[in-house]
């Protein structure tokens, strides 16, 4: 059943075979139909691959070409299309949202583009608070209105809370000042520049060669993802669809200045200080974890429609990790990290976590 396509760059043969027989062994134990690899290590590519199925009803096998939905790892994108109109002085962090919105609430007064970046406004998610009916096509400006109504869940600055409401509003932000949407301002930014040439909007309608599809494991069988309006699909927070082969050339792009100067991408990967001085550990669309020698900046991707995806870049051993799966079930964080204990035996997960275990 199972099918391996890969290029492998600047590594030993016998070396690939182990990541390889660890990845077979993966996708079997959860069930997962396919998955793409990328590795990338001291400015170089060095294991490019796909594994299993991208669909299982017509036996097509998952390649780096194979087109995910990466979730919200797009939340890194659409902080970096923020950051570049930061640098050009289009946009500021302090700038409070309703200096660039009409329509929030006096209650967000003191939220600003800061806080929308580091998911410590208060605002809640239009998502999940409560939860939405996903099947229903909504605008933009319903979700504004309706969210502006709802109270805050903590003053703004005062904790923590992941909330999609936040990026929601970041491409309005995007889309006022620019007058494009996030994705065509990221087309002709980032994607087009970079060779990114399959990461592109989500769209149930459009014909999108080497598409995914996303499934479940329910009941001890796969099953095919939910059903969720595109509108919602195609938000800030989560609407991009991704490869392999692209999310590679995404992560060589952040080794240099391609697309932003090296401060703005440090004050990215910054932790938040909170009102009180305690620390949040996200940044601007990254989460930031560890210390020297291990610090990493990363964030996963998950949905209903059956896919999940996660990105770990650790940035004291210039290694960086990427996992798409079209499995809403996979776990690609755990995947990512005993794969980068296999480059680097320091990042290895500890002693007794069974990495090869297949039961």
């Amino acid at each position: 059943m199972w099918f391996v396509t890969w290029i492998s760059l600047f590594a030993p043969l016998a070396w690939s075979d182990v990541v390889d027989d660890y990845l077979r062994a993966e996708i079997e134990k959860r069930h997962c139909p396919g998955l793409a690899l990328a590795v990338i290590q001291a400015g170089k590519v060095v294991k490019l691959a796909g594994y299993g199925l991208a669909n299982v009803e017509h036996a097509i096998p998952a390649t780096p070409k194979t087109v995910f939905q990466i979730q919200s790892v797009t939340k890194q994108f659409v902080a970096t299309a923020i950051m570049m109109l930061v640098e050009e002085g289009k946009v500021s962090l302090d700038a409070k949202v309703s200096d660039y919105l009409s329509g929030a609430a006096v209650s967000w007064e003191k939220i600003t583009v800061r806080r929308l970046l580091t998911h410590t406004s208060g605002i809640k998610d239009f998502i999940n608070e409560p939860t939405a009916s996903l099947r229903l096509e909504v605008t933009d400006e319903e979700v504004l209105k309706e969210t502006a109504k709802r109270p805050l869940n903590f003053q703004p600055g005062e904790k923590y809370a992941y909330s999609n409401s936040n990026y929601h509003l970041l491409a309005m932000i995007l889309r006022k000042v620019t007058g494009r949407s996030y994705s065509d301002f990221l087309g002709e930014r980032v994607f087009e520049p970079l060779g990114m040439s399959s990461t592109r909007l989500m769209s149930w309608s459009e014909v999108i060669p080497n598409r995914a599809a996303g499934y479940r494991w329910q009941t001890n069988q796969l099953s095919n993802g939910q059903f969720v309006a595109g509108s919602i699909l195609a938000y800030g927070g989560g609407g991009l669809l991704s490869t392999a082969e692209d999310m590679a050339k995404w992560d060589l792009a952040l080794r240099g200045e391609k697309l932003l100067k090296r401060a703005s991408l440090e004050q990215m990967w910054a932790p938040t200080t909170l009102n009180d001085g305690s620390i949040s550990n996200y940044g601007f669309g990254w989460g930031v974890r560890g210390k020297k020698p291990h610090r990493s900046v990363q964030h996963s991707g998950s949905h209903i429609t059956g896919f999940t995806s996660y990105i770990v870049r650790f940035l004291d051993h210039d290694l960086s990790v990427i996992v798409l799966a079209n499995a809403g079930h996979a776990n690609p964080e755990t995947i990512a990290q005993a794969i980068a204990g296999l480059y680097v035996s320091a990042l290895a997960p500890a002693v007794g976590s069974s990495l090869f275990s297949v039961e």
